[in-house]
Order: C-alpha cells, then structure tokens, then sequence
C-alpha cells in the first residue's frame, strides 16, 4: 500500500497520540488504583474506630438485654410449667384413689344404684389411664432432662486421676515425675 507524505505523517501523529493517551490512561488508572487503596484503608480505619464501638454499645444496650430477658422468661416458664405439670399429675392420681376407694363406691350405691353398676362395668383402662401415662412420660423426660444438664454443664470441674507433671508407666507401674 502507498501511501502519500502527509498521510504517512498524519498516521505518524495519531500513533504518536494514541501513545501518549494510552500513557495517560494508564497514569489515571494508576493514580485510581492507589486512591481506592488509600480509600478502602481509611475505611477500614473508621470502621474500627466508629462503626465497631456502636454497634458493640448498640448491642449491649438494647440486644443483649432482651435476650436475658427472653432467657429468664424461659426459665421462668420453664419452672412454672413443671410445677404445672407435677400438680396436674397429683391431681390426676388422687382423682384415681378417690374413685377406687371403697367408701366413695358405697355412697354411689346408695345414692344411685345404675351409675354403681356403670361404675362396676367399666373395667379396662380409660381416658385417665392413657393422661396419667402420657403425664408420667413427660415427667420422666423432664427429669432425665434435668440430669443431663446438670452433668453436661459439670464437664470442666471433673478432676484427672493424674496429677500434672506425671507420666504413668505403660506396664501398669506408678507413675513417674516428668523431669
């Protein structure tokens, strides 16, 4: 391809400038580039020294108090729920001896003779049965409930048999001192 003079000097100075944009681009890009560091440094910086103690004041102030309060009203229903529980049991099995009971049959006798032999008739187990076991199984959870928490929470007070500092021998023998 030939080409004039003047458009070889032409193309001589466009190349000339599209080198010195592509140098200034990549100046700006650079100047761009430690700019944003330095931004992202500063911003790391204020995000320690402001943002980490408000949120860490915020959450002591109103986050943290709610959950205590969310947990002693757990515990608080806890507690009354098993109270709640032991008294509907005793209540359950004293409604029982009190409808076995001899004395309480007689003066149903007497009082109405076909509701004593309704009474007599129904010999299997009934709705108070079924109440009655449910309730003793949910007591017995409870209770192993309890002995698990009370012995998970005591893992770090148990003690070694070894004291510090001993090694026991591999054949059995008494332990000896760690020199």
């Amino acid at each position: 391809m030939s080409l004039s003079r003047k458009r070889r000097k032409e193309l001589k100075r466009l190349r000339s400038s599209a080198e010195e944009l592509w140098g200034t681009q990549q100046d700006v890009l650079d100047h761009a580039g430690k700019v944003a560091r330095e931004a992202s440094r500063q911003i790391n910086l204020l995000t320690q020294e402001e943002v980490v103690p408000r949120v860490r004041t915020g959450y002591q102030t109103y986050v943290r108090p709610g959950f205590d309060q969310a947990r002693s009203y757990a515990r608080t229903a806890g507690d009354q729920v098993e109270r709640s529980l032991g008294s509907a049991l005793g209540s359950l099995l004293s409604i029982g001896d009190i409808a076995n009971d001899t004395r309480v049959r007689r003066a149903i006798e007497r009082v109405s003779p076909r509701a004593a032999a309704e009474i007599k008739r129904k010999q299997g187990p009934g709705v108070g049965t079924y109440l009655a076991i449910g309730a003793g199984v949910v007591a017995a959870v409870g209770v192993a409930y309890a002995v698990w928490q009370t012995f998970r929470a005591d893992d770090e007070l148990w003690v070694a048999d070894e004291e510090p500092g001993t090694v026991s021998g591999s054949d059995g023998s008494a332990p000896s001192p760690v020199i």
